[in-house]
């Protein structure tokens, strides 16, 4: 094993993360042509996505960006949602082949095991080991952060594999050492970086924020002379030269709608929900085979998709052990390694001390609690400031996935204590200590079996939608259905203008002004609005309707199901038939009383 490993360590490497790959989404294997793993959410937005980027760009040759048919008739940018177009592309060969949930569920695999192979090849860099790249890559690539987002279908989340490839430059031309111009260095940052703008905003703006506290605490405090380094800024000039043709192309859509009021900061009581707490960093996670059910059921796991940030006691354990016998040599990769890890790690925590997902609040003096009109008061953290005051940082949502960077960085220092470890052992045992410290990791992280399983799929109203001609728009009701994923993935089916697409916490400017409008329907006022938008199908939505006035939403106003469809017939729309659970209506005019208004008022608006 030990010689193969070290003749052909590529091919032993691209196998090994292979079959980790399928063993950590077992059994994906078995329905990765027509099913996703886990229940339909964000997945079926992305696979939208792959479809539509495919249509655009084979059969209808057109801007993907740009979707007329959405938020229709004002049409929608993707620019507005997170579009991680290295993702798309990185789906689109499998698409072609075998359809676009194919191309998605190839994306996150090969997502998978090239996030395990660059994490390799950079700690192989920096350590000269191949037995420390193997564990670094396997910690990383089974990370449960990654198994959590796989499974909730973030596939712009799951592309992490370019983050090491940065941080393999990014190292480099930090490292110590002057009158060298590091281009190459500088290449491979400036790639990382690009590729990772072009996989998440998320990822970018948290990277970017990292790197530079990095750089900071490096010149300001380590290594003092490389500020007077002519070389030193010339490589520095060279990555952003080298970035910005990429991080240019996946920014500027961003840039263009943060400048046009299109993405307002967040809320910070909706934002300071996703503050990560230790807990975080220390439960394994819920997919965890032995321990998952156990931690699910004493823990507050309420925002398990985005607070599994387990780092793995044999990872940080190794870690430790690397710096307690770091050699001189290395002291200046210990200083990088621990200033994005802290920084990571303050930042994931958010705006505020949480502790197992609950705000921790200290109680106020008396005198303070008549002045500030609240008896407690929460514990701010450095987030807050940032939040409040930092460019774009006000607009981040989930905090909590700053903790990527501290568990990718946490896992580079356990490559480095595995490799010290593997120095004071005999050559002949290596092989040994190696295969039990594998089998560690794995029994840390290992997941069990997907349980679920869904199938994309159009409905049967779709494929009715499909063979009606003409191009009247769609409307779904209950209204809110208007912004969801789903409804937006059945475009790529029956081809006709949607009024509504996944917004997400953007929603364009005609969305927004027709929202409280249309949650009326169907209502004279709405009715009239949805003939200036061409709406020609209203698609009532039997579950959801029923679901509604259970919950006794105050936006639904109808009694029951019966009602509304009475309030329809009454309206004048035409009744088109009952496919599955939704319901069709027709907004064609008839000859009277309740819709001769309609007519009138279309013409004086003309």
């Amino acid at each position: 094993m030990y010689n193969s490993l070290r003749k052909k360590p590529f091919l032993f490497f691209l196998l090994w993360f292979c079959i980790l790959a399928v063993a950590f989404t077992w059994p994906l294997c078995q329905h990765i042509f027509r099913e996703i793993a886990g229940e339909i959410g964000d997945n079926i937005y992305f696979i939208w996505m792959i479809g539509w980027l495919q249509k655009a760009l084979f059969v209808l040759h057109t801007n993907p960006l740009n979707v007329s048919f959405l938020n229709y008739p004002e049409g929608w940018n993707m620019a507005r949602t997170e579009m991680a177009p290295a993702q798309l592309v990185q789906a689109l060969p499998f698409s072609l082949i075998g359809g676009e949930t194919f191309g998605y569920n190839m994306s996150l695999l090969v997502s998978f095991v090239l996030s395990g192979l660059l994490m390799c090849y950079w700690v192989r860099h920096l350590t000269g080991s191949n037995w420390a790249g193997l564990i670094s890559g396997t910690i990383f690539a089974c990370l449960p952060y990654r198994q959590a987002h796989f499974l909730i279908g973030h596939l712009n989340l799951s592309g992490t594999q370019w983050i090491p490839l940065f941080f393999w430059g990014w190292f480099d031309l930090l490292k110590p050492g002057l009158n060298q111009i590091r281009k190459k260095s500088a290449f491979l940052a400036a790639l990382g970086l690009s590729l990772t703008a072009l996989c998440s905003q998320y990822y970018f703006f948290m990277l970017c924020l990292i790197a530079g506290f990095q750089l900071l605490i490096q010149f300001l405090f380590i290594e003092k002379q490389r500020l007077k380094d002519r070389n030193t800024w010339l490589s520095l000039g060279f990555f952003i030269l080298f970035s910005i043709p990429l991080v240019a192309a996946a920014e500027l859509p961003f840039l263009a709608l943060a400048g046009s009021g299109g993405m307002p900061d967040r809320d910070w009581g909706a934002a300071r929900m996703y503050s990560a707490g230790l807990t975080d960093f220390l439960l394994p996670g819920t997919m965890h085979f032995a321990f998952g059910e156990w931690v699910g059921s004493h823990f507050n796991r309420d925002l398990w998709n985005e607070a599994t940030l387990y780092v793995g006691v044999i990872a940080l354990g190794l870690m430790i052990y690397g710096l307690i016998h770091k050699k001189g040599g290395t002291s200046w990769v210990w200083s990088i390694i621990l200033s994005g890890t802290i920084t990571g790690l303050v930042f994931a925590m958010g705006t505020d001390l949480h502790w197992n997902g609950t705000p921790v609040e200290i109680s106020l003096p008396v005198f303070l609690q008549a002045r500030l009109d609240r008896e407690t008061i929460p514990l701010i953290l450095p987030g807050f400031v940032f939040f409040k005051f930092f460019p774009f940082f006000g607009k981040l949502r989930a905090m909590m996935r700053f903790g990527l960077f501290t568990l990718i960085l946490i896992a580079c220092g356990a490559g480095f204590g595995f490799a010290e470890l593997l120095r004071r052992i005999k050559s002949n045992q290596r092989w040994i200590v190696t295969v039990i410290t594998v089998c560690l990791i794995l029994f840390e992280f290992f997941p069990e079996p997907i349980q679920q399983f869904s199938e994309i799929k159009p409905r049967p109203v779709d494929e009715w939608l499909a063979a009606q001609p003409g191009k009247g728009s769609v409307m779904r009701i209950p209204f809110y259905l208007n912004d969801d994923q789903a409804g937006t993935y059945y475009t790529l089916y029956h081809e006709k203008p949607f009024i509504g697409g996944f917004f997400n916490a953007f929603p364009p400017p005609q969305y927004s002004a027709i929202k409280g409008l249309m949650e009326t329907f169907p209502s004279r006022e709405s009715l009239a609005e949805a003939n200036q938008l061409g709406v020609e199908y209203f698609l009532i939505e039997k579950r959801e309707v029923e679901a509604a006035i259970q919950r006794s939403d105050d936006e639904f106003g109808w009694e029951s199901l019966d009602a509304l469809l009475a309030a329809c017939d009454k309206s004048g729309l035409k009744l088109a038939g009952t496919f599955g659970d939704v319901i069709v209506y027709l907004n064609r005019e008839e000859e009277c009383a309740e819709c001769k208004w309609l007519k009138e008022s279309l013409r004086n608006s003309q």
